[in-house]
């Protein structure tokens, strides 16, 4: 006959179960363990403190919680594979904001609320806490993934389409270089390649077929961008931690700029509709049309909310 646990361990029990179903705990607790990785002995510490400011806080993590959200509507069975993706994921895009906020790109002096990380450590360990956070991503997905492997491999190939070229977020940067910028190919890469990685890495995560869930990706991610260039035209910084009128400053496309306020937030709710019905049949459809619907409510400007009504 089993023996009854002690109180203290039951609780603690309770306490991790109660872990496993909050993503966002999951997805903190996930990203502290593999920043922990990198203040190890012989790290050098500033470069170490540079990839945690860049981390933490985080914004609204949608895309991790996009592929946490698809693992668990698909029936996630190893959860620490799905946790390891959604941290690369969001790793990933982390990486992606140290660098956009460089003074060669943005120079932008604020993100997510607070000063960039090249104004506070300087740009030599901005550019490194960059490329640290992208070759931490892969590690973290690894040691996600190491009990499965045949997994892994499939996560390796959309983790990394979607960071470099020809149509990854390194690629969406660069698009920003080009003398004619195709639109297109811009939001899709520097913007949509993550959130499509998002819900194709949720999918095999699960063990699951990802070829079905890229089309739900690919509309967020445009939903996102369209949601981003509002803000940027209507948000006040202190609303959306990061400097605005950004896109007139550099004369980046926007879809402001192509449609209009009014046009703009037409095609931001056709998309998040779109996305709602993309879904596959799945156990869990109902779920993440729950989550799509409460992470969509943000998108929309407060300034403009009066066009969505």
């Amino acid at each position: 006959m089993d023996l009854p646990l002690p109180t203290s361990e039951r609780a603690a029990r309770s306490a991790a179960a109660e872990a496993r179903r909050d993503p966002k705990l999951r997805i903190e607790a996930t990203l502290d363990a593999a920043l922990r990785l990198c203040a190890g002995e012989g790290a050098p510490p500033t470069l170490a403190a540079a990839m945690r400011y860049a981390v933490f806080p985080g914004g609204a993590r949608i895309r991790p919680r996009l592929c946490l959200g698809v693992a668990m509507a698909c029936g996630e069975g190893a959860p620490e594979i799905a946790e390891g993706a959604a941290a690369a994921i969001e790793l990933m895009h982390c990486a992606s904001l140290v660098h956009d906020d460089l003074p060669c790109f943005d120079d932008a002096s604020t993100r997510r609320g607070k000063i960039s990380v090249h104004r506070a450590f300087g740009e030599p360990l901005a550019v490194l806490a960059g490329d640290g956070l992208i070759v931490l991503a892969f590690q973290a997905l690894a040691r996600g993934a190491a009990i499965a492997p045949d997994r892994l491999v499939g996560l390796l190939e959309v983790v990394a389409a979607a960071t470099g070229m020809p149509g990854g977020i390194v690629a969406g940067q660069a698009w920003e270089s080009e003398p004619e910028i195709d639109l297109s190919h811009y939001h899709r890469a520097k913007t949509g390649a993550l959130f499509s990685a998002a819900t194709r890495a949720g999918a095999l995560a699960a063990g699951g077929d990802p070829k079905p869930w890229r089309a739900l990706g690919e509309l967020i991610g445009e939903a996102y961008q369209v949601a981003d260039d509002l803000h940027d035209f209507a948000s006040e910084e202190a609303e959306i931690g990061k400097p605005v009128g950004q896109d007139a400053a550099h004369g980046r496309a926007s879809a402001v700029a192509s449609l209009g306020v009014e046009g703009a937030i037409d095609r931001l709710e056709g998309l998040v509709s779109a996305a709602k019905d993309s879904i596959p049949d799945c156990a869990g459809a109902a779920d993440l049309r729950a989550l799509i619907g409460a992470s969509s409510e943000r998108f929309v400007p407060k300034s403009l909310a009066r066009f969505a009504a």
